[in-house]
């Protein structure tokens, strides 16, 4: 029965998104016209994932400690990933600094959100609405960005560009948010000491 109820929808879907990973690599690397576009197009399809599991979770009471351990794990890897192979091909600083803000910050939210989940206080720093639209701009302009090809007269990767560093720019907003949300405990003395 236990084993039934881990292979549900949005476990299956957070599982297909980390298969994807590996996937947008080899695409990403191929020698030909179209992998960049698969590769971008596998990435959006990931991201759409992301969305969707949480909603299946929710919508027919799917939600299981494996999902909600691997969920989060599947979203930062696939994005660390994305902007690696990103920053191999493109080695500007501008995009170089870009992702080291979002991984960086990713980082720090997890190493916070464990900490105070340890400390009884996860609710703190639960996903905010600026958390959730920087998300959206995330996995929008790295499809972008993966994509590379303009469509009709729609510049793609700049225009990726635009969203990655208006999602980084979330990205800060959204960990001052958390940081000021936990600063009180964060900086609370011990009995202890």
């Amino acid at each position: 029965m236990a084993a039934r109820s881990l292979l549900n929808i949005a476990n299956v879907l957070t599982g297909l998104r980390i298969v994807a990973i590996p996937l947008v690599v080899v695409l990403f690397f191929l020698p030909y016209e179209w992998s960049d576009v698969a590769s971008g197009l596998l990435f959006a399809a990931a991201g759409i994932t992301d969305g969707l599991d949480g909603y299946f979770a929710r919508k027919y009471g799917q939600m299981t400690p494996l999902g909600a351990f691997l969920d989060p794990v599947a979203d930062k890897l696939i994005v660390a990933v994305a902007l690696v192979l990103i920053v191999s091909r493109d080695p500007q600083w501008w995009m170089t600094i870009t992702a080291a803000v979002i991984i960086g910050r990713e980082i720090a939210i997890s190493a916070l959100r464990e900490w105070m989940a340890e400390i009884g206080a996860r609710r703190k720093v639960a996903v905010s609405s600026i958390g959730k639209y920087k998300t959206i701009l995330q996995i929008v302009g790295l499809s972008m960005l993966l994509f590379r090809e303009d469509i009709l007269f729609i510049p793609i990767y700049r225009l990726g560009i635009l969203l990655t560093v208006l999602a980084a720019v979330l990205t800060l907003w959204s960990m001052v948010v958390y940081l000021r949300s936990a600063w009180p405990d964060l900086t609370a003395h011990s009995d202890s000491t």
